[in-house]
């Protein structure tokens, strides 16, 4: 704190030193404004997480056969239910993670088209299907 100590105001010489407590009181205050005001941070990352639901099944997959039908309109049907590519890749996947691996049978029908058999395949063989083979093919064989 500055203060002057001589009592002679008759010198026209200005005072060289400020007085510094109002500036520091200016400035903790607006410090204290400034952390008040500043947003909390918050270092959540927000995901929508999976809920557990009851009544989820297991997919439909047999521990001892799974048959895939291609029909002639292009269905793909897992042991009599229409499914897709997709759904396809996640039974084959559960299916070979079982021990003792199911065998799965192939059965396209006469007039299913060939490029969806051949999708078909794709997808067992991106799953490493080991025990597979085709059905049915004896009905085709001509005399």
């Amino acid at each position: 704190m500055a203060m002057q100590t001589t009592s002679d105001n008759s010198s026209a010489e200005p005072m060289l030193e400020m007085n510094m407590t109002p500036l520091i009181d200016v400035l903790l205050v607006l410090i204290i404004m400034f952390i008040i005001t500043i947003p909390p941070q918050t270092h959540a990352v927000k995901l929508d997480l999976p809920v557990n639901q009851q009544n989820n099944t297991p997919p439909p997959v047999d521990p001892i056969k799974n048959k895939i039908v291609i029909t002639q309109p292009g269905v793909i049907l897992w042991n009599g239910s229409p499914i897709d590519q997709v759904t396809l890749r996640k039974y084959l996947d559960v299916s070979q993670q079982m021990n003792p691996v199911p065998e799965l049978h192939l059965q396209p029908e006469a007039e299913a088209p060939y490029g969806l058999v051949d999708e078909v395949l794709a997808v067992t063989k991106l799953a490493k299907v080991e025990k597979m083979g085709f059905v049915g093919n004896e009905a085709y064989m001509k005399f």
